[in-house]
């Protein structure tokens, strides 16, 4: 019964939603962008908009139009969302230019790795309020 009830959960439908929407945007703007399908854009991390944005402002979102924007529920999901936005723009992105530096010194000490270091990791605060803001209306209009 509990499992009829979670699809039946707005709030989660909408933040998938806006999720799938972000994770689209990225992919048709790296086709535009390097003229080459990229399939793994639609599951990668990085990029705009801001997926993980999108994601949990339209769970805060949804869970506000339903629940209360006055309720203890909307304060935990706006200060979730800001927390992953904030970790989205500012610790994933370091650690995307560290291993973007990381990759370069490697190559130049002439040291074949086993895989590269991911350097898609972060966003740019455009890309974060881009994502921000599809969330928004995401879990608003859902």
């Amino acid at each position: 019964m509990e499992f009829v009830a979670i699809l039946q959960n707005k709030p989660i439908w909408a933040a998938i939603l806006a999720w799938a929407i972000a994770q689209i945007i990225k992919t048709i703007l790296s086709f535009v962008k390097n003229d080459k399908l990229d399939l793994s854009r639609f599951y990668g991390s990085g990029g705009m908009p801001s997926s993980h944005s999108s994601l949990v402002m339209a769970l805060a979102f949804s869970v506000g139009k339903y629940y209360g924007f006055d309720g203890p529920s909307f304060a935990i999901g706006i200060i979730v969302a800001f927390v992953v936005m904030y970790d989205a723009a500012g610790v994933r992105r370091a650690a995307g230019k560290q291993a973007a530096l990381l990759n370069i010194l490697i190559h130049r000490q002439g040291i074949t790795p086993q895989e590269q270091l991911k350097e898609l990791l972060g966003h740019t605060p455009l890309e974060v309020i881009a994502g921000a803001i599809l969330g928004t209306v995401t879990g608003l209009l859902f």
